[in-house]
């Protein structure tokens, strides 16, 4: 009898410490959050950068494809689109370089568009800020720079 009353104390203990080891400790629990926190705060820094990559790529994407479209306008009248030496809005839909491929994505708002203060001018600035904050500009005879028309 009392080798039966030990072995059934002995199941009962077997099965309160198995009862105990189902879930996590609170250390554990702990660590885990911590873990997921600390590749949060590595994570969400990565993935901005990579947004404000992307919206500078179309700004200089859009710019190239309107320096293409003053160019072939130039091309075919002999001369290069009205602008302004402060800068005009450039859209597809309302100028006639609409006609010569100009394009501009979402992220891009308002082309700045200048040629050099004399008539008949042969060189021209596109800038664009975008929505990162950079300001970018092509002009004839360059590619895509991070710097905004008439600066150095």
């Amino acid at each position: 009898m009392y080798f039966a009353l030990m072995g059934k104390l002995d199941a009962r203990r077997k099965g309160l410490l198995e009862d105990k080891e189902k879930g996590f400790t609170l250390i554990e629990l702990l660590v885990v959050v911590i873990i997921i926190g600390i590749l949060a705060a590595i994570a969400i820094p990565v993935y901005l950068n990579v947004q404000n990559n992307a919206k500078d790529s179309a700004v200089k994407s859009d710019l190239a494809n309107a320096k293409t479209a003053v160019i072939a306008y130039q091309t075919e009248k002999g001369n290069l689109p009205d602008g302004s030496s402060t800068g005009q809005k450039l859209e597809a839909s309302n100028t006639e370089l609409g006609k010569y491929g100009l394009t501009v994505s979402a992220n891009t708002k308002d082309l700045k568009y200048g040629t050099a203060p004399t008539t008949g001018a042969s060189t021209f600035c596109i800038q664009q800020t975008s929505d990162s904050g950079k300001t970018f500009r092509i002009t004839e005879s360059t590619s895509v720079v991070d710097k905004a028309c008439g600066a150095a």
